[in-house]
């Protein structure tokens, strides 16, 4: 089993900057893809960005340009730098890793404020 916390929500101005981390533990060796999704209220569970082991990315369109996911395998924690926050960013997201199944996160809420 893979355990995962999430750090980092919380509300902001549009415009505004916030980081999200999301630590691993527990069996951790094996983890491959790491990334975040979102749910909006009233919205499917969508992708926002993915990285690969070996640092390659994937980013909705939506937030290209604005998102930056990074990870530090040293430390199993998978982190997304959000700038640029537009009030349609506002939703729980949710960590994700995959080792052989899929795994998520409890969730944290980031509301953007306009």
């Amino acid at each position: 089993q893979v355990q995962l916390v999430e750090s980092g929500g919380g509300l902001v101005q549009a415009g505004g900057s916030l980081r999200l981390s999301c630590a691993a533990s527990g069996s951790i060796a094996g983890i491959s893809t790491m990334g975040w999704y979102r749910q909006a209220p009233g919205k499917q569970r969508e992708l926002v960005a993915t990285i690969t082991i070996g640092g390659s990315t994937n980013y909705a369109d939506s937030v290209k340009g604005r998102f930056t996911i990074s990870r530090d395998n040293t430390k199993n924690t998978v982190y997304l730098q959000m700038n640029v926050l537009k009030p349609e960013d506002t939703a729980v997201y949710y960590c994700y890793v995959r080792r052989f199944s899929n795994y998520w996160g409890q969730g944290t809420q980031v509301t953007v404020s306009s």
